[in-house]
């Protein structure tokens, strides 16, 4: 964590760094996905990646506000996000599938996708801020 940033500041560009992997990921993923599931393929992959954005800015939360009270982030705390994390995913994955309104093997595909390009920078985030 710089000095020079605050909690906040970290936090944004956090948010900001993840929404340009969700972006590039999508990029990446927009022929493919469209050539083996068609048209009905692309909001799946668009929810599944808003999906994994919205965990992890969920999951980072208890990092976020263990630095700005002063704190340095425990290992406990690293568990939490992780644990918060995951949990967002799951149900906000299971609510997308369950709904009906996405075809439900691009969406999972991509889910695992987002969740695992997000990982990284999650990691990244939790050890020493962005």
């Amino acid at each position: 964590m710089s000095a020079s940033r605050s909690p906040a500041a970290e936090y944004l560009r956090f948010l900001l760094w993840a929404v340009a992997i969700g972006v590039a990921a999508a990029l990446l993923g927009y022929v493919p996905t469209r050539r083996m599931g068609g048209d009905g393929a692309l909001p799946a992959m668009i929810a599944g990646l808003v999906i994994g954005l919205i965990a992890s800015a969920v999951g980072a939360l208890p990092i976020l506000l263990a630095r700005r009270s002063g704190a340095v982030p425990s290992p406990i705390q690293g568990l939490l996000s992780t644990a918060i994390r995951f949990a967002a995913l799951v149900v906000l994955g299971v609510s997308a599938a369950l709904s009906g309104a996405f075809a439900t093997r691009p969406l999972i595909v991509w889910i695992a996708l987002g969740y695992a390009a997000q990982l990284a920078l999650d990691v990244r985030y939790a050890v020493r801020g962005v």
